[in-house]
């Protein structure tokens, strides 16, 4: 199949979705981008991953810096004095999905993807939750954190990127009416989880995955 098409995986902060995303990657033989956006963006706009680091997922409107090393294509897309708005870090962003997008058939995860790539025919957008304990658990062995504090960093990321997305892209984050799939991944486990969203990319795409 020569035609590219785009998984967009939105997720609950210890859903599994950032593993199930490498494993769809692996078995579609596709890319996969997550954090390394902001390493692309940061490269192809000449600005510091700080800035897109710190505005990573959230919607504050506005970020204070220099803006040393900046190209000057990009200067008239800022606020004076230093002032570099969200606004713009979201658009550098975006531009990069959408040349990504361009090359090749992709996955990516968060980010809203899928409303950037809204112009886009060939997408299966996705949101995957779990449940909360084993979110928690999820979240505490990795970050090493007692679960107390796991849950309360959860419910804090949850909220972020539920402002991020709502603000972004206008649609509802998590709502059924925003994806084309949304699927409890504590239901199947990582890696089936991973499979019945191939199995349906398989069939949104016609296409038939490698085994």
């Amino acid at each position: 199949m020569n035609e590219k098409y785009f998984i967009n995986i939105g997720r609950q902060l210890g859903s599994g979705g950032l593993q199930i995303g490498e494993k769809l990657g692996n078995r579609l033989r596709i890319p996969f981008y997550d954090k390394e956006l902001i390493q692309i963006a940061s490269q192809e706009s000449g600005l510091g991953k700080e800035f897109f680091e710190q505005a990573d997922e959230k919607t504050s409107h506005s970020l204070i810096g220099g803006l040393f090393g900046m190209r000057s294509s990009l200067i008239d897309e800022v606020y004076s004095n230093y002032y570099l708005s969200n606004e713009t870090l979201f658009q550098i962003q975006s531009d990069v999905i959408r040349g990504l997008a361009d090359k090749s058939s992709c996955i990516f995860i968060g980010r809203c993807a899928d409303y950037v790539l809204k112009d886009y025919s060939r997408c299966l957008n996705v949101f995957i939750s779990a449940d909360m304990n084993d979110r928690v658990k999820r979240i505490s062995a990795i970050q090493q954190i007692p679960e107390n504090k796991a849950r309360d960093f959860i419910e804090k990321m949850d909220k972020k990127r539920a402002a991020y997305y709502n603000y972004y892209s206008n649609k509802i984050w998590g709502a059924a009416q925003s994806y084309h799939l949304c699927i409890n991944s504590s239901v199947l486990g990582i890696e089936e989880t991973a499979i019945l969203i191939m199995h349906m990319a398989e069939r949104k795409f016609g296409f038939n995955p490698q085994p």
